[in-house]
């Protein structure tokens, strides 16, 4: 008899859930308001509050819903690489671990990962969302990767390092978005909804980005004057 009662409950939250991604994947945070978001979950107006709280709330438990489930993807993924390398991790099997579990697997096809990811990529991409909400949810993971990181390439400067990141992060957050622009660009021989094809430029990419960062610690170490923005340190 308890089974029954909590089932409904726990359909409900999960309907209130899906629909306030979708919302706030579409029009911001400022454009939703928990009534659009009860009606299009199908539930009376007062529950979003109920199970969740004020508005804000409720978007932060629509961050952490599939944050937790893609940091712990990508933490096991980043292990593994750690656990198989004899020494020091590959800059390529890091960038893998960060990127593969988001953008390669079934799940990139579901409606309900689409809305999250246009939504991170909303959050990503605003000064008043960007620095509060990515630090609370995935921070942690970020500096983990960072560490493995180092590992791969002893004495990175830290301003190359986080850097390197940025670059990776904006490819990311643009990739999120599936804006169409590069569908437009190319004559479609790209596809933002592409995430597999993006995933593996990225990881390309990257890589190469981070391994330029390898041969200029060489150049230094040899005497060589750096060229561009790391000269002027």
């Amino acid at each position: 008899m308890s089974v029954n009662k909590t089932e409904p409950r726990l359909d409900r939250r999960t309907a209130i859930l899906d629909a306030a991604e979708e919302q706030f994947a579409k029009h911001g945070y400022d454009g939703v308001t928990l009534r659009a978001i009860a009606r299009r979950a199908g539930v009376d107006l007062a529950l979003p509050n109920y199970y969740f709280g004020p508005k804000r709330d409720l978007f932060d438990a629509v961050l952490f819903r599939r944050a937790e489930i893609l940091n712990k993807a990508r933490l096991d993924q980043l292990d593994q690489c750690l656990e198989e390398s004899d020494q020091a991790p590959s800059v390529e099997a890091i960038i893998r671990a960060y990127l593969e579990p988001m953008l390669t697997g079934e799940q990139v096809e579901e409606e309900g990962w689409k809305n999250y990811y246009a939504l991170i990529a909303y959050v990503n991409n605003s000064p008043e969302w960007g620095g509060q909400l990515m630090t609370q949810f995935f921070d942690p993971l970020v500096y983990r990767f960072m560490d493995a990181l180092r590992l791969a390439l002893p004495g990175i400067e830290d301003r190359d390092l986080y850097w390197g990141y940025h670059c990776l992060s904006g490819a990311l957050t643009l990739t999120f978005a599936q804006t169409g622009r590069i569908d437009h660009l190319s004559g479609g021989s790209c596809r933002s909804s592409d995430l597999m094809d993006a995933c593996e430029h990225m990881v390309q990419f990257t890589t190469a980005g981070f391994e330029a960062f390898r041969k200029q610690m060489t150049a230094d170490k040899k005497g060589r004057p750096r060229k561009g923005p790391s000269a002027r340190r």
